[in-house]
């Protein structure tokens, strides 16, 4: 699975939406919209620690590194 769709999954599962994110984190929504029509769509690295930080998940996460999204602290 793809980082985007895992992004998009998860937004899903919470009941967030990619507006919801973009104004939570200043990344675009027409990015968020790229991601549905493309899910191999980039994403930088500091939008991904955004993005994670805003779903409360890992990067390692996000990224497909595991498939357990709670962030270790």
């Amino acid at each position: 699975m793809e980082h985007t769709e895992r992004i998009l999954k998860i937004l899903e599962e919470r009941g967030a939406t990619g507006y919801q994110l973009s104004k939570a984190t200043g990344i675009s929504n027409s990015l968020f919209s790229k991601w549905r029509e493309k899910p191999t769509s980039k994403v930088t690295s500091q939008n991904l620690q955004l993005i994670a930080d805003y779903l409360d998940c890992s990067v390692d996460y996000l990224l497909g590194r595991t498939d357990n999204p709670e962030v270790n602290k």
